[in-house]
């Protein structure tokens, strides 16, 4: 029988909070973390507007800004254990990092993982990466999950990171027509760059009782699929990946049983409404209200990677605080190179049953 898997632990960096209770409640207050760039300048003459983490030197780039986003939020999802970590063999951590683009080091995942295993050394026994920009999050809670529930490790830290800081990756966003400006030569349908760290523990059921840890919440399903209709490309998408991870996502929820609260990473960018608005339209009757979404990236803008295991950890935080709509929640991703994700959690875990196929 397989073991459940518990969310008990949530960590964050973001440019409007440096903790993930922080965070959250910036968010559910609607504080923008928005600003101008110190001094990356636009085609139109005006600063760049950015959602920049303020309490970082500008001046850090690279995986030095990557360690100092990602670090803190494991740190702090981690300060739920009551005791030191047991054999490290046991324990894994499944990290997102973005996809190549420019300004992006190419060995930004073999640099990360290898400060990983110096600084938390005695930790994790095993660690994957996935480079798969808004998506990777999810697709690294979805292998966790599979490696949790088979028994084959007792705990696991999901986690995410991203900076657009860059200034070539900013440049290289404002030649893609992405870069958000208002002016009058200026793209108003672009996103903000922004910058996050995130982390969630999760833990099998088994584990989660020996250690008395208590679960935020139990995850009941991830899907994941891939989108050949993609941006930047000459065709159409009309929701066809996005719908087949929803679908599988979804496959455990039971009959009559509805979503109610739904976190995704729409950023202001058009083809990301229009296709989820197709796979709404297919996926409706498992929703309370399908429109009726939390899209943080408007307080701490876009943080690509780091996006899945913050949207989850703004899950866990409005049912702990009594905000949430109701017991499920579902978070989804769309990455530019065609990976879609989706998970479906209950919140309270305690009654997780009340959505979960019997």
């Amino acid at each position: 029988m397989s073991e459940r898997v518990f969310i008990t632990g949530l960590g964050a960096n973001t440019a409007v909070g440096r903790s993930a209770w922080a965070s959250a409640a910036a968010v559910r207050a609607g504080i923008s973390g928005f600003t101008q760039h110190p001094y990356m300048i636009d085609t139109a003459g005006e600063p760049m507007r950015v959602a920049l983490a303020p309490w970082l030197d500008i001046g850090l780039q690279g995986v030095e800004r990557f360690e100092a986003l990602l670090f803190p939020a494991i740190d702090e999802a981690l300060s739920v254990l009551p005791s030191p970590p047991g054999p490290a063999s046991r324990w894994g951590i499944a990290l997102g990092l973005p996809s190549p683009r420019p300004g992006l080091a190419d060995d930004i995942g073999t640099e990360l993982t290898s400060r990983l295993r110096r600084h938390y050394a005695s930790v994790f026994g095993t660690s994957a990466v996935f480079a798969a920009g808004h998506a990777a999050g999810l697709l690294g809670l979805q292998a966790a999950c599979a490696k949790l529930a088979q028994g084959a490790l007792d705990v696991c830290v999901v986690a995410g990171v991203d900076s657009w800081l860059e200034p070539e990756t900013l440049e290289w966003l404002e030649q893609c027509n992405q870069l958000h400006g208002a002016g009058p030569l200026n793209n108003a349908w672009g996103f903000i760059p922004g910058e996050a760290g995130a982390a969630l523990l999760l833990v099998g059921e088994s584990a989660a009782r020996a250690m008395g840890l208590q679960p935020l919440a139990a995850v009941l399903g991830v899907g994941s699929a891939h989108e050949p209709k993609r941006i930047k490309t000459e065709t159409v998408c009309i929701g066809e990946g996005l719908t087949e991870a929803f679908s599988a996502a979804l496959a455990t929820l039971r009959a009559g049983s509805k979503v109610t609260d739904i976190y995704c990473d729409m950023n202001g960018e058009p083809y990301r409404a229009d296709e989820f608005g197709f796979t709404a339209l297919r996926t409706k009757e498992h929703f309370e209200s399908a429109s009726d979404f939390v899209a943080p990236a408007d307080c701490f803008g876009d943080v690509s990677a780091a996006g899945g295991p913050l949207h989850l950890m703004l899950a866990c935080v409005a049912e702990q605080k009594g905000y949430a709509n109701g017991s499920l929640a579902f978070a989804w991703a769309s990455a530019e190179m065609g990976e879609r994700a989706a998970a479906l959690v209950a919140t309270p875990a305690h009654g997780a049953t009340a959505g979960e196929k019997g």
